[in-house]
């Protein structure tokens, strides 16, 4: 679509723009003005609905979501006057027009918009790291970008574009570091110490407890290696069969949600846990040395595991100072999406 059409407001000082962030688990609606550092006037919001990931979520469920979350953000005076809506999609590419996560969120996107009467000149569709790299101070062009959530990715972004990727393979074949990875990693080691094959950890217990393992069986405070007396064959075999279903019983993913239980344990000095922990740095490390990083150059991260108060941060930084690179934590790609509906607009 193009700006100068008959849709778009006549004064750009009351033209809004919205910006998406649809991920795995949530979607993000942030309305903003047209021109940065005016003021919002009337109107403005956030709202968020359902997951956004346009491979996995199927179409008429992830029209839904952007409905709900763009319902929330977008007060009804204001839907003539959104001009440029610009979405970063998981499961969405911009390699090629017909890339068919790109086509899906496209569709989604567009029924969302005209079921709520938004007739934006401008409607473009980024992958989610796209956007992310872009809520980065100054909007940067390029650079490479890091996600280390549920999932873990990261790509390399030339002129806001995303032209190479490692890792980011989904819960099968990849994802290495991320939470998926460090909750099944839990899950492994319990199973090894359950059965003679690893050493004591006090994971035994806090991920028994979370999936629902009678307290019965579960192993007392583990402060050295555990004996017949204190937590016997039988007890360990009970687990292993309480245990092995609870997780079947789930989506593979879910496991991500044993992933705060390594990072209390590692704080509790727990080592099976803290070598979870290091592992997961040097997984992420080894994915952003794969897009062959120059040293000083800039490196945007988000995600869950990073960030101010993220288990792998220290771990990570560490790894990375050696390179010359440094992280630049960001919480979403809401804001670098509202950048690329300006963006989109104005070019």
């Amino acid at each position: 679509m193009n700006p100068t059409s008959a849709s778009a407001p006549t004064s750009p000082t009351s033209a809004y723009v919205v910006g998406l962030d649809a991920g795995g688990t949530r979607t993000r609606a942030v309305l903003a003005p047209l021109r940065a550092g005016d003021a919002e006037g009337e109107g403005g919001g956030e709202g968020v609905g359902g997951p956004g990931n346009a491979l996995t979520v199927p179409g008429a469920q992830l029209t839904e979501h952007l409905v709900e979350a763009l319902a929330h953000a977008v007060p009804e005076g204001l839907h003539s006057r959104v001009v440029a809506v610009a979405g970063g999609f998981a499961g969405a590419s911009r390699t090629a027009p017909d890339e068919p996560g790109r086509v899906k969120a496209h569709a989604a996107l567009t029924v969302a918009l005209s079921r709520l009467g938004i007739d934006a000149a401008s409607v473009e569709i980024h992958s989610d790291i796209e956007a992310a790299f872009a809520s980065a101070p100054g909007n940067p062009a390029d650079g490479l970008a890091l996600v280390a959530g549920t999932g873990a990715v990261a790509a390399r972004i030339t002129a806001r574009a995303c032209t190479t990727t490692a890792g980011g393979d989904g819960w099968l074949l990849g994802d290495d570091g991320s939470g998926f990875w460090i909750g099944r990693e839990a899950a492994r080691v319990v199973l090894r110490m359950a059965d003679g094959r690893g050493g004591p950890t006090a994971l035994a217990a806090s991920v028994g407890r979370t999936l629902g393992v009678p307290e019965d069986v579960l192993p007392g405070e583990v402060s050295g290696p555990y004996d017949e007396g204190s937590w016997t064959r039988a007890r360990r075999e009970a687990y292993r069969m309480h245990l092995l279903p609870a997780v079947m019983a789930e989506p593979p993913v879910h496991l991500a949600r044993l992933a705060p239980l390594v990072t209390e344990a590692a704080r509790g000095a727990d080592a099976v846990a803290t070598g979870i922990l290091e592992a997961a740095a040097d997984h992420l490390t080894a994915t952003l040395r794969a897009l062959e990083p120059r040293p000083g150059e800039r490196v945007v991260a988000t995600g869950g595991l990073l960030g101010p108060d993220g288990p792998l941060t220290t771990p990570l930084t560490a790894r990375l100072d050696p390179l010359g690179l440094a992280l630049d934590w960001v919480a979403d790609g809401s804001q670098g999406a509202v950048a690329l509906a300006r963006l989109g607009y104005e070019g």
